[in-house]
């Protein structure tokens, strides 16, 4: 599966702005994090735009088509890479039983939660622009208060930059963060100019 391809799925299953926008996050700093340890930056990408395309239509987790079932069946319909759907299934492990072992497998699982952090901080920001967050200190400051973004797991991402063996917040933090303002108007993270 090409990106082509995979934005192709990602607009057919799914009509919410704003999921897809989480999806284009991930994908964004899923390629950060190949370029960064010289992986497949296209595999990487589709790995993570596709992640949750089948959110919106099977969200009941719990059903056994829920997500991310259904959407595993159907990437292996079409032939899509197993490394793909397997890194699919293990951001979900505690659905799925498959445990993040691959280095994109643990990718995937480091920036899922980080980048809807990071868009709830751009999104209180008075220009709503995430290329404003100039200081990796704001970010923390709002990792400390746990009522803001509560339901982000702070705990489940620094696990997974630390089995990343990257620092959270010298090293993890600033990818993620650089790679969604790369493609802040894609994200709707670009203040008035991505409201118009």
């Amino acid at each position: 599966m090409n990106r082509e391809e995979a934005w192709q799925l990602v607009t057919e299953w799914t009509e919410s702005e704003s999921l897809r926008h989480h999806m284009l996050a991930v994908e964004a700093a899923m390629r950060a994090y190949a370029q960064h340890f010289g992986e497949d930056v296209e595999l990487w990408g589709v790995a993570g735009l596709v992640h949750d395309f089948d959110y919106e239509r099977y969200p009941d987790m719990t059903a056994p088509d829920g997500h991310p079932f259904t959407g595993i069946e159907v990437l292996r319909e079409r032939g899509v890479d197993d490394a793909i759907v397997r890194t699919v299934a293990a951001h979900a492990s505690e659905r799925t039983g498959v445990m993040p072992e691959s280095l994109m497998e643990k990718t995937l699982v480091a920036v899922d939660e980080l980048t809807g952090f990071l868009t709830a901080v751009a999104l209180v920001r008075p220009t709503r622009d995430i290329r404003d967050i100039t200081k990796i200190s704001s970010v923390r400051k709002k990792w400390k208060d746990r009522s803001f973004a509560a339901a982000v797991s702070r705990e489940e991402i620094e696990h997974a930059a630390a089995a990343l063996g990257v620092d959270l917040w010298d090293e993890h933090v600033p990818r993620v963060l650089d790679a969604m303002k790369a493609i802040a108007p894609e994200l709707g993270l670009a203040g008035d100019a991505s409201n118009t």
